[in-house]
Parts: C-alpha cells; sequence; structure tokens
C-alpha cells in the first residue's frame, strides 16, 4: 500500500455535530492525523445528541468521527490554552465550526494562533459568515435551508413546505470546507505560506443553486427541475416509482408507450410541445397517477426501460443499504469499537486506486488519547498528572 495522500499533515479539530467532522473524517480517512479537542465530560455534541444505549459512544457520533484522536482540553482556562497552543504550534491545520467569533473570544482566532504558527492553515465553517446581519446566527442545517431559498422550492405550489429530511446543508458546506483546506495545502507547498479558509452554509446552499440563480438575476425566471411536466414520483400497487422524462427527442411519446395508453399524448395540441406540456402539467401528472396506480413498481420499471426512460424505484434507506451495488461500491465498512463493539458505517465516497481510504483508527472514546497525543508534545507523567488534578484534562 502506498503512502496515503494526507499522510504527515496534522490537523487540531475543535469541530463537533456534523458539518465539521464529516470534513475532518475525510481528512483522517486518507491518512492526516485528526487530533479531536472535546469538552471534559460531554465532549461533542453528538455524543450526546440522541439516546442510545452507547451513551457517548453511539451510532451518531461514531458515523463521523472515525480516524481521529480524542484529547479532553478545558479551553477556557489558562493552562488549557496554553496545552492547546503547543498542538497549535506543530500543526498544519486548525479546523472549527463555532459561530462567528467563538475561536476568537477562546485566544484561537487566525491572528492569535498565525502568531504561534505561521504557515498554519486556520479553517472554518459558519452558517451565514463572519460579517453581515446573520453573522451572530448558529449555523444549523435547516435554518441555512430556510434562509437561503432551498426550502421555498418544491415541485408545485400547493405542495407544503418542509424541511429536507437529511443534513443537506451540513454535509456540503463540509465537503466545501475540506476541499479549501485542500486547496490551501496544495498553495502552502508552492508559496510556504499558511491562510485562512471560510466557508459558510449559507453560502453552499446558494451555491448549489448555480443555474437557478443566474436564470433569476438575468432573465427573472424560475428554474424548478422538480416541476418539469414529463418527471415526477408516481405510487405503484407496491411502492412508488421515478420518472424523468428528458433527453430523450419526444420523451412523452414514449412515456405513454411505457404505460400502455394506447395513445400518443404528444399528438394533442394541448401537450405537442414542452410549453404546452407545463401549461398542461397537473393534467399530464393526472394521467401518469393514474396509470402508475394499478400495477407494481417492478412491472412499470421493466416497462420504462424498455423504452430506454430514466427511471428507478424509490427505496427506503434500509433497502438502498442491503441493495448489491452498495455493497460492490464498498460503500460499508465494519468497525470493531472496544466498547460498542462491532459497528458498521459508511466508508468515504472518494475512491482512489493506488492510494484508498483506510480506517486506521475506531472512533476515539472521549478523551481517550489526551496521554498520548501530550507525551507526543512533550509532556511528562508529572505534568500529566498535575493537569488532570486541576481539571484541565479529564
Amino acid at each position: 500500500m502506498n503512502e496515503q495522500p494526507l499522510s504527515g499533515v496534522s490537523v487540531v479539530d475543535f469541530t463537533q455535530v456534523y458539518l465539521g467532522p464529516s470534513c475532518t473524517q475525510l481528512l483522517g480517512d486518507f491518512g492526516a492525523d485528526v487530533i479531536k479537542i472535546e469538552r471534559p465530560g460531554t465532549g461533542d455534541l453528538s455524543r450526546t445528541s440522541i439516546v442510545d444505549p452507547a451513551g457517548l459512544d453511539n451510532p451518531v457520533f461514531l458515523s463521523i468521527n472515525r480516524n481521529k484522536r480524542s484529547v479532553t482540553v478545558n479551553t477556557r482556562s489558562d493552562q488549557g490554552k496554553q496545552v492547546v497552543l503547543e498542538l497549535v504550534r506543530d500543526a498544519d491545520v486548525v479546523v472549527s465550526n463555532f459561530r462567528s467569533g467563538v475561536m476568537e473570544r477562546l485566544g484561537f482566532g487566525y491572528d492569535q494562533l498565525k502568531a504561534v504558527n505561521p504557515k498554519l492553515i486556520w479553517a472554518s465553517g459558519t452558517g451565514f459568515g463572519v460579517d453581515g446581519p446573520y453573522k451572530h446566527k448558529g449555523g444549523q442545517d435547516v435554518l441555512a435551508q430556510a434562509y437561503s431559498g432551498v426550502m421555498w422550492r418544491r415541485a408545485s405550489d400547493d405542495l407544503p413546505l418542509t424541511v429536507y429530511p437529511t443534513t443537506l446543508c451540513d454535509y456540503t458546506t463540509g465537503m466545501h470546507l475540506m476541499q479549501g483546506i485542500l486547496l490551501a495545502l496544495l498553495s502552502r507547498d508552492r508559496t510556504g505560506q499558511g491562510q485562512k479558509v471560510e466557508v459558510a452554509m449559507y453560502d453552499s446552499m446558494l451555491h448549489m443553486q448555480m443555474q437557478e440563480a443566474c436564470m433569476q438575476l438575468n432573465r427573472g425566471r424560475e428554474v424548478n427541475w422538480a416541476a418539469m411536466p414529463l418527471s415526477g414520483v408516481f405510487e405503484t400497487t407496491d411502492g412508488a416509482v421515478c420518472v424523468v422524462g428528458a433527453f430523450k427527442q419526444n420523451p412523452l411519446r414514449d412515456i405513454c408507450m411505457a404505460l400502455e395508453l394506447g395513445e400518443d399524448l404528444s399528438l394533442r395540441p394541448e401537450y405537442a410541445t414542452l410549453a404546452e406540456q407545463i401549461e398542461h402539467r397537473p393534467a399530464l401528472q393526472h394521467i401518469f397517477r393514474e396509470r402508475f396506480a394499478v400495477n407494481s413498481t417492478d412491472y412499470w420499471i421493466k416497462r420504462l426501460e424498455e423504452q430506454d426512460l430514466l427511471c428507478a424505484p424509490v427505496r427506503t434507506l434500509e433497502e438502498a443499504l442491503a441493495d448489491e451495488q452498495t455493497e460492490v461500491n464498498r460503500m460499508l465498512l465494519d468497525m470493531h469499537h472496544p466498547t460498542a463493539g462491532t459497528v458498521q458505517a459508511l466508508s468515504a465516497p472518494i475512491h482512489l486506486s493506488g492510494t484508498p481510504a483506510q480506517v486506521r483508527r475506531v472512533p476515539p472514546r472521549l478523551g481517550e488519547h489526551s496521554d498520548e497525543v501530550l507525551t507526543e508534545h512533550g509532556y511528562s507523567p508529572a505534568q500529566l498528572a498535575a493537569l488532570r488534578a486541576e481539571g484541565v484534562l479529564q
């Protein structure tokens, strides 16, 4: 096995919940030494965000914290701050996802840490940025959905506004944060200079809507891919089918053949063009819904695929995890945790042929590596005992 791409890169990780940990886990998966700074007693908020028999080592925490070492430090004490500064002195990257200004109040802002380590890459993910009217607001996924316009957009106005049930904003912003760190590392290799990396959930959600935003800004028109007339989700006798009627010369004709309607609706004047289909979308969708409801998902998938139409069964997460494609893509892994037992989780979605992601460490127990990490940074057993006696370490 070749050396991993980020071997030798040291990361001091203040992140918690999801945005930041999703970023730092991928850094760790590809070789970075990630030192996770946690609060004594409680640690990362995701350790206590759900009620689970495993307590602090519950599946939510375990899912995004492998390949990290946990150090519990009271960062509000002077001695605790000094411990962190010693770690930063040798680090390549510091990552956080607190509200704007929190790292500065702790004494760990960019300028403060740059004075300790001029080559440091200081990376921060916030909810709305470090300036402006919303900088004080917490970076929470659902709030970013609401503020950015993502929540407002739906297939039709008669559908209720709702929360997207997966943490779309956290994950997207976490990936942007990782990209920023990698870019800064590349730049430092060329220039020898560290720098500040900042991302915001608000920006990531706006950026996800690049096509829609450009159309709105330049034409005053809405682009809504979910509202396309020949696409949708339709219930069957035993589930549901998703259809995308696009990328073909006459997709409506082919849908009519697949659904065995006995008529090519594209020959009707009211459905002859895309503009007409958009105008009469409710009627078209009603026809589709009635037809899909008379047979099974497998039956309609077969019929649609015979017409080379884009389609898929609507799966539950449980079904997707059990799918053969998930196994073929090596998206599941087993971790053997000392207290939680064998834990199944998702592996990295980036597949490198020569330097693939590796699980070198299972997710840490709270404070598991405090002594190990600080010993590496020159602390003696007597010093560690003194810090622990004074409540600086757990």
